[in-house]
């Protein structure tokens, strides 16, 4: 803080460029003379563009590139000409779109798709990049069976690339870019700041990642009884022990957190700036984990921020004002589902940290699960969930067979999806179990003919 200006000087008399890991790595061979100019510009287009489309090149696309080369070249020379090729390349709708070609004489009931889009689908899929060498290579080769297709996904699951799926589909999943629209009120959690909030992101990828990594059952996303911290995200949660900026993985000090459902950042997300809402946070699980989304409210409801007062000389607890509103007949048939799973989660203030009262009342978290079962706690709720599974693997499976064919889930795919769900069923519901029959499946490696 006491560093007023900093000035970074030169570099003076520079002579041409300096050689650099991305240079060496597109400029893989060098021209002695005019004669080797071309077919050096050919070579390196050649393997650039392979990996840019992710396909070896046509004839018509070498041409394409070429030309510009030559276009380049005319003007700067040699390295302008790659340039010149490069940018054509990067800004073709081949690189910049995934694009599966329709076979010309496709049946009107399907086809499978090219070795190529396949070899796409399953990088993207799990490591969120281009496929890598052998992957390619197969593709290319026309190699990539449903046999090998298995043997690549279990290749990739392996590598500490697939924690991909972390970042990209559980945060997709979750919603986690939701917590940049809550902005806890600093008045009432003054030790809430981005630092805090990009922790409790990470907790959730890294959670996710660890589940795929060591191939842990799917319920362990909700029954776990660890995450993963640093210092300043384990003080927030008040797990001691815990030193430097690093993630670890820790044990909960006791049965309030469980799983995904203890995580700040689903907490945050599922909060108002300046008090919890286990209406958003019921309306959460209801959407996101169990896939039963409760109907929009009635237009000419009042929201639950009109349902003000006071008792006793103090304002209404979020409890005292949901049941008010839900003493509307319009309200009650969606509230007696949605509110005892979010009373259940109300231990957790806005920023994910435990408490027991609310305006000086002792919090009331009673409730009751839509079969009947009595929840007032975290744990509690957590059980009832599991006591159901179903809802929440087959809710789990659509989402990753949508991420992973970037498409909604239709009708016609239900069949699919309770295959999937049953086949990882029998394994304990490991996580490789689901990957691989998302990729095994018709949805993964067929198309309609259009």
């Amino acid at each position: 803080p006491h560093v007023r200006d900093v000035v970074v000087g030169g570099p003076y008399n520079v002579r041409g460029l300096s050689e650099t890991p991305s240079r060496r790595r597109i400029f893989t061979c060098r021209p002695t003379g005019p004669k080797e100019a071309r077919p050096c510009a050919r070579e390196i287009i050649d393997r650039l563009g392979r990996a840019a489309y992710r396909r070896a090149l046509t004839e018509q696309d070498r041409d394409g590139l070429m030309s510009f080369y030559e276009e380049g070249a005319e003007k700067g020379g040699f390295e302008i000409g790659v340039r010149t090729a490069l940018e054509a390349m990067l800004a073709s709708p081949h690189f910049v779109l995934r694009l599966e070609r329709e076979p010309v004489d496709a049946p009107d009931q399907g086809y499978r798709v090219s070795d190529v889009g396949l070899a796409s689908r399953l990088s993207f899929f799990l490591w969120g990049t281009p496929p890598d060498e052998e992957l390619q290579t197969l593709a290319d080769e026309g190699r990539l069976s449903p046999e090998e297709l298995e043997r690549q996904a279990l290749r990739m699951l392996a590598d500490t690339r697939a924690e991909a799926l972390g970042t990209r589909f559980a945060a997709q999943w979750f919603r986690l870019q939701d917590m940049d629209k809550v902005r806890p009120d600093p008045n009432f959690y003054p030790n809430y700041d981005e630092n805090l909030a990009e922790a409790m992101r990470q907790e959730t990828e890294l959670f996710f990642a660890d589940l795929v990594q060591r191939n842990r059952s799917l319920l362990d996303l909700y029954r776990a009884d660890y995450t993963f911290v640093n210092e300043r995200l384990a003080r927030h949660y008040g797990i001691p022990g815990v030193a430097g900026r690093q993630f670890r993985r820790v044990a909960y000090p006791d049965d309030s957190r469980r799983g995904v459902l203890g995580h700040g950042s689903i907490l945050v997300l599922t909060s108002l700036a300046n008090r919890t809402s286990p209406v958003l946070r019921g309306k959460w699980v209801m959407e996101v984990l169990l896939g039963t989304p409760p109907p929009p409210p009635p237009p000419d409801v009042p929201t639950l921020e009109d349902t003000e007062g006071t008792l006793d000389g103090r304002s209404l607890t979020t409890r005292e004002r949901m049941e008010l509103h839900r003493s509307n007949p319009s309200c009650s048939s969606c509230h007696r589902l949605i509110d005892p799973i979010g009373l259940a989660l109300d231990n957790f203030d806005v920023t994910a940290q435990w408490r027991r009262r609310e305006n000086g009342a002792p919090l009331d978290t009673r409730g009751e699960f839509y079969d009947g079962t009595p929840v007032s706690t975290p744990r509690e709720l957590v059980d009832a969930l599991l006591a159901r599974p179903i809802p929440l693997v087959r809710t789990f499976t659509e989402n990753l067979l949508a991420f992973a064919v970037g498409r909604r889930v239709e009708y016609f795919d239900q069949p699919s999806v309770r295959a999937i769900a049953r086949a990882a069923e029998a394994n304990d519901y490991r996580m490789a179990s689901f990957v691989l029959g998302v990729v095994g499946s018709d949805a993964f490696q067929r198309k309609r003919g259009q």
